[in-house]
């Protein structure tokens, strides 16, 4: 994996984002490596593109744990962290079959409260917090982050649905996705269209306040096509509309496919 990282960055590719699961999807017994120690394997061999996840399901983890190695990689990588944030997939067996929470209400306001504390402890200041699932007694947690004002928080999720639009709109950018089937056993997406970039940047402005800064948006893709003028012709779009970043989503696979996909390079406009 972190070979594959310097071949994306020797590549001109401008990230590299893994899933966070413990069980790859609700497949058991597909090999998963553990996202964070990859990310920090990555970090040492390359020294330009952007690491991160896409995304950390909060809900499952410690908060204070996250917050450490999150400041942990960014440190490593020279402030090249962005962290992806969401409530973690219903069909995940990390969440039912190792008891953790599985109701959505539930893990959304884990989610929230999750985040409040994680950048309260990012602050490097003593920090004091009560909440319903989480509590946090006079913690300092040092050092900061490299970046400022803190670690770019992306908001994962389903879109339209409210609630991930508005949890988005507060942090730093999306990676939400779009969804035809979703349920405890599947999930069916169909890519982002222009007009969908257009409607939810729409949404976001509503919702952000005056002067909030830079808000990223970015789309994924399930698979490259293979017309590479009509898929540029399509970023382009997309980039008018209002996203940010283009995400080429590479399944597992060997690793001969998997350096295949990477040295080809991203499509640029």
């Amino acid at each position: 994996m972190a070979d594959l990282a310097v071949l994306a960055e020797r590549s001109g590719w401008d990230g590299v984002f893994l899933e966070d699961y413990l069980v790859y999807q609700n497949r058991t017994g597909t090999p998963t490596y553990d996202p964070w120690v990859t990310l920090a394997a990555m970090a040492m061999g390359t020294e330009r593109i952007r690491l991160g996840t896409n995304v950390t399901p909060l809900p499952r983890r410690r908060v204070a744990k996250l917050a450490a190695e999150a400041v942990t990689l960014d440190h490593l990588s020279a402030g090249r962290l962005t962290l992806g944030l969401g409530l973690g997939d219903a069909w995940d067996v990390a969440l039912a079959n190792l008891g953790e929470q599985t109701d959505t209400r539930t893990r959304a306001a884990m989610l929230d409260e999750g985040l409040d504390v994680l950048v309260g402890l990012w602050s490097g200041e003593p920090f004091t917090y009560r909440g319903q699932y989480f509590q946090v007694e006079n913690v300092t947690l040092r050092p900061r982050p490299v970046q400022t004002p803190r670690i770019p928080i992306w908001i994962g999720g389903q879109y339209p649905k409210p609630g991930p639009v508005r949890r988005a709109a507060r942090w730093d950018g999306s990676c939400l996705f779009i969804s035809t089937n979703y349920s405890a056993a599947s999930i069916t997406q169909r890519d982002w269209t222009p007009e969908d970039v257009r409607a939810f940047r729409a949404t976001v402005a509503d919702l952000r306040p005056t002067g909030a800064g830079r808000f990223d948006m970015a789309v994924t893709v399930s698979a490259r096509q293979a017309d590479w003028d009509a898929e540029r012709t399509n970023i382009k779009a997309l980039g008018e509309a209002g996203a940010t970043w283009w995400i080429e989503w590479i399944a597992p696979c060997d690793r001969p496919s998997a350096e295949a996909a990477i040295a080809r390079g991203p499509l640029r406009l």
